[in-house]
């Protein structure tokens, strides 16, 4: 391959080719990170597609960070703009893309209740399907114990696990 030849290739085999100490290849960054996809994600978040965009935004965002990019910093700026005694720039990104939208796939995983949510869930990043369908569950769950459906309460397995572990500690 001649130098300086573009080529689309999957993230792992880019992930292969990195090397910190030579530069073999560079990441051109997907337009959904670009600088303007990325004022229109501080504007509103919650107008955007994610699913038609890349079903797995926040995930494959967060593996781009790993290359040696410009624009890293604009899109790592999720932990200044989640802590508000740091300065916030103008930049939205994929923390803070997910928290705009967080507020909105819980609120209508809990109140949509025997309704049709295809329309909003099609919009969804894989991430937020998983926590939308969480919620619905929660919400389902609760339902029922409300009716008196629920079956009997037991200890979650971590509780079970932990105190196998305590058991196990103590025979040593």
């Amino acid at each position: 391959i001649p130098q300086g030849s573009k080529l689309e290739v999957p993230l792992w085999l880019a992930k292969g080719l990195r090397d910190s100490k030579r530069r073999i290849i560079s990441v051109e960054l997907p337009k959904i990170y670009k600088e303007a996809w990325r004022t229109v994600f501080s504007a509103d978040a919650n107008v955007v597609d994610l699913h038609k965009m890349g079903p797995y935004y926040y995930g494959f965002g967060s593996q781009l960070l790993n290359f040696d990019n410009p624009e890293n910093p604009e899109i790592a700026q999720t932990i200044l703009q989640a802590t508000p005694v740091l300065p916030v720039s103008n930049s939205a990104c994929l923390l803070q893309t997910f928290i705009s939208r967080f507020r909105r796939i819980m609120d209508s995983s809990q109140n949509a209740y025997n309704e049709d949510t295809s329309a909003l869930v099609a919009r969804l990043d894989e991430l937020e399907r998983a926590l939308f369908r969480a919620g619905q569950k929660g919400l389902n769950d609760f339902q029922c114990w409300e009716k008196g459906q629920a079956s009997q309460i037991t200890a979650s397995s971590l509780v079970q696990n932990y105190g196998k572990r305590k058991f196990t500690d103590m025979d040593g």
